[in-house]
């Protein structure tokens, strides 16, 4: 997801009246998703269907799509050309005929009937036409191959074919069924994902932000590297609320990254911890972006065991950024801020306590009193808003309170529209059965080896998670690949995590980063370079997935017993992955002791008994020969001084 600069430079910018026209819609979607989230129309005796709903959100999104978005970067930015006019008021009547007429189109699905095929061939293309606005042709591309599969796939042999479905019953299908667009994509769109958003929005624009950054800055800024640590602390919180590791790496890198650069970190190090630090808040609990709830809808689990079991596999990437960069300030003798620079604890919570009410109540709300989520979200952005009226920086005003709201349906433009495009290829998964045709050709391929299907499942999701919002690439590689991982046995919520963590991953990976982009742009640093070292910092995101699927007691999910030993066993492979990536322990050490500490460190890791004993017999003979020679070292200068 863009940044709220890059939203505001990619959208038209119009004056007079059409420029409020445009800003008013954004704003209505965050509006009409409050309203239905809170079920206020059912105290009113009007109880929409979900359907009704989501074609109004769907006709919200596409006129403010439209409106906002030029067709391409030539296109005139101040004035709406005339075909733009056309496509709005087209998007207008395809999503309000679902709004107005789905109740009595419901007893009619089974039905071919002009209207719905040609307002349904409409929709589809409006659709695409946004998501290549947004997106580009490459994502658009791939749901255009699926809308094209489901009529042409009489024409593919092998278990890749499937009868013929007529254009008129696939466009009716794919527009009104509760299972294409009509269905679980971009009914979470507009409702968790919104609501998280409005949260993140409300949190930061009166003060919360600021509030978590100066907490993490008097906890760890006047440690050695302290400037690296407090934007992992930071990023972590910032990129589990906001759901962007873009925006995440914008809002606390321009802070974290100046002052890395101050105390002696070189700049590619200072962007690639910066990087990180807001990819792994993506998939650290207790929001997690988002995708643990969708997660729980997927699997109708709870949240609170989606949550649980994603902790200590984040907790460990976390430990693992943390100790290589600490090893580095100790190599590199690097120092912590000076006093003066670094607040009081004291000074900071009574300045800010009352933002810590909303994050509060927000766990209150999901774990104590069970309400959904989009609910708990919703009611824990008022109280951001309520607490602060009692803050005299931070305290919301009309401004605030409209930008909110304007942003927040901005950014939502971009999940609706991939939602939207994820409900298209489910529908045609789903009419043709290439869903399960293609678990089994994925299963056909890797030979029933689960090794070699977890690294093709790797490999896609990096491919699919390439400049795509997380949610919108989880949706797509659930639907794709985490059927043939199940059937392989895979259990599903080890399934559905791997396809998330190699998605968010490629946020940080090159060729396509984006978040290393956007840190190496305020570091003035080469971004390749700043991708390579963010993957060495991440390096525990590419083998935890593997090892929880092999042992799900990573996940929680197993006796106290083997919970405990894979666990233990994952820290202390963490710690001897850590000295050999950064070659320091009590002093520098050579190539050679590097890539062994790095071999026992994933041997450590690794959830076999036997190879993981060798791993800490081999990483503790490592550690008493340089504490030995350490020792040795002391005692020979000492003598010849």
């Amino acid at each position: 997801m863009a940044t709220d600069l890059e939203q505001h430079a990619r959208f038209r910018q119009f004056s007079g009246p059409l420029g409020i026209i445009s800003r008013v819609i954004l704003g209505v979607i965050p509006c009409c998703g409050i309203i239905y989230v809170s079920r206020i129309p059912d105290r009113f005796g009007f109880v929409p269907f979900r359907e009704q709903y989501l074609g109004l959100f769907l006709t919200l999104v596409l006129i403010s799509t439209f409106l906002n978005v030029p067709a391409t970067k030539h296109s005139p930015r101040n004035t709406l050309p005339w075909y733009d006019i056309l496509l709005t008021l087209m998007g207008a009547a395809a999503g309000g005929y679902l709004f107005l007429f789905y109740p009595e189109l419901m007893y009619k699905l089974g039905r071919i009937l002009p209207a719905n095929v040609i307002l349904g061939g409409i929709t589809l293309l409006l659709v695409l036409e946004a998501c290549r606005r947004l997106f580009g042709y490459m994502v658009a591309g791939i749901g255009l191959f699926f809308v094209l599969y489901g009529h042409f796939s009489y024409l593919v042999p092998g278990i890749f074919g499937s009868r013929e479905i007529p254009w008129e019953r696939l466009f009716t299908f794919l527009y009104l069924d509760p299972g294409a667009l009509l269905g679980v994509p971009l009914y979470i769109a507009g409702t968790i994902v919104f609501a998280f958003m409005f949260f993140g929005r409300c949190l930061f624009a009166v003060g919360g932000g600021q509030f978590v950054s100066d907490i993490a800055m008097c906890l760890l800024g006047k440690y050695r590297g302290g400037p690296a640590k407090v934007a992992v602390a930071a990023s972590a919180l910032f990129g589990s609320i906001s759901g962007s590791a873009s925006a995440n790496v914008a809002t606390t890198g321009i802070i974290t990254i100046p002052l890395m650069k101050r105390v002696g970190y070189d700049p590619d190090f200072a962007a690639a911890v910066e990087a990180t630090a807001s990819t792994g808040g993506l998939f650290l609990p207790p929001v997690m972006a988002a995708v643990a709830f969708i997660i729980a809808e997927f699997l109708e689990i709870s949240y609170a065991k989606v949550a649980i079991s994603a902790a200590v596999p984040a907790i460990l990437y976390y430990i693992a950024v943390y100790l290589q960069l600490h090893l580095r300030a100790l190599r590199n003798d690097l120092k912590g801020l000076p006093p003066e620079n670094v607040p009081s604890v004291k000074s900071v919570m009574k300045r800010g306590w009352v933002y810590v009410l909303p994050m509060i109540a927000l766990i209150y709300f999901l774990f104590v009193r069970y309400l959904r989520p989009e609910l708990s979200a919703v009611y824990a952005a008022v109280l951001a808003l309520f607490v602060s009226l009692f803050m005299k920086e931070g305290r919301i005003n009309a401004g605030r309170f409209l930008s909110i709201f304007l942003t927040t349906g901005q950014a939502v433009l971009e999940v609706a529209v991939i939602c939207a495009v994820a409900g298209f290829i489910v529908g045609s998964l789903s009419i043709t059965g290439l869903g399960l045709s293609l678990s089994n050709a994925i299963l056909v391929i890797s030979g029933g080896n689960i090794a070699l299907l977890l690294v093709m499942a790797a490999i896609t999701s990096f491919i699919l998670g390439m400049g795509m919002p997380l949610i919108g690439t989880y949706i797509m590689l659930v639907i794709l690949i985490a059927p043939a991982m199940i059937e392989a046995g895979v259990p599903p919520l080890a399934a559905h995590l791997f396809v998330m963590y190699f998605g968010t991953m490629s946020f940080l990976t090159p060729p396509v980063c984006i978040s290393v982009y956007v840190a190496a742009g305020i570091a003035n640093s080469n971004p390749m370079r700043t991708g390579f070292q963010a993957v060495r910092l991440g390096i525990v995101a590419y083998i935890v997935p593997f090892v929880f699927v092999y042992s799900p007691a990573l996940l929680l999910m197993g006796t106290a017993k083997d919970t405990a030993f894979v666990v233990l066993t994952a820290l202390m492979g963490i710690i001897s992955l850590a000295i050999g990536l950064e070659g320091y322990l009590f002093k520098k050490i050579d190539i050679v002791k590097r890539i062994g500490f790095v071999l026992s460190g994933l041997m450590l890791i690794l959830p076999i008994h036997s190879v993981s004993l060798v791993g800490l017999l081999f990483a503790i003979l490592l550690s008493l020969w340089e504490y030995f020679r350490k020792g040795y070292t002391r005692r020979q200068r000492n003598h010849s001084w």
